[in-house]
């Protein structure tokens, strides 16, 4: 398991689990698959869809419309972070019966384990920091990353914006978004909690 765009300003928060045996290990291995972070976006976006086609996975989406309505209830990031990975584990665990889980660590390990539902409470679960240089976890980063990238792209065609990466770069377009359309839609494409919210008088 692995996530994408907790650190950027507008776009989707998403969570993906990838299942690897033997054999499509090294099919990834080949094609070329590792942390997306070590690949250019053209690449996740060619790799994203074919280990999607090769692999079981399963994929918790956050809009960020969605994701302004529910953060107040889990109060922190990682803790809507560890509800996304154990709905991940709990879906790709009932459809596949694998029950040994790999995931980047984000948090203290404990987190993880109090949103655990049935199923991912019998699994076996190792989080590790640099996870992504397990090939399951690779390959699952770039699903997210490629989702993520996919989804920022529709963002954009709904406001009329191409919509920055990140969080550093940002604001300029979050201020014409606010100028332009009004805070109500900077929410659908923004994570509104983000201090940028503040810093540009929304």
């Amino acid at each position: 398991m692995d996530e994408a765009g907790k650190g950027d300003y507008f776009g989707y928060l998403v969570v993906a689990a990838v299942l690897v045996d033997d054999e499509t290990e090294k099919k990834l291995l080949a094609m070329g698959v590792k942390d997306s972070k070590r690949l250019t976006d053209y690449a996740v976006k060619s790799l994203g869809p074919k280990i999607a086609k090769m692999c079981p996975t399963e994929i918790v989406r956050i809009s960020p419309e969605k994701y302004n309505k529910i953060y107040p209830r889990f109060a922190s990031l990682n803790n809507m972070l560890a509800w996304g990975h154990s709905r991940v584990i709990e879906n790709l665990v009932a459809k596949t019966g694998c029950m040994d889980v790999i995931t980047d660590r984000f948090a203290e390990e404990e987190l993880l384990m109090e949103y655990l539902m049935p199923n991912g409470k019998k699994a076996s679960i190792v989080q590790r920091i640099n996870g992504e240089t397990d090939t399951a976890v690779a390959a699952a980063s770039v699903v997210a990353r490629y989702v993520f990238l996919r989804t920022l792209r529709l963002l954009g065609m709904e406001v009329g914006f191409v919509l920055p990466k990140g969080s550093t770069d940002v604001k300029s377009v979050a201020r014409e978004i606010l100028k332009k359309h009004g805070k109500d839609i900077l929410s659908m494409v923004a994570k509104m909690h983000f201090k940028i919210t503040r810093e540009i008088g929304a």
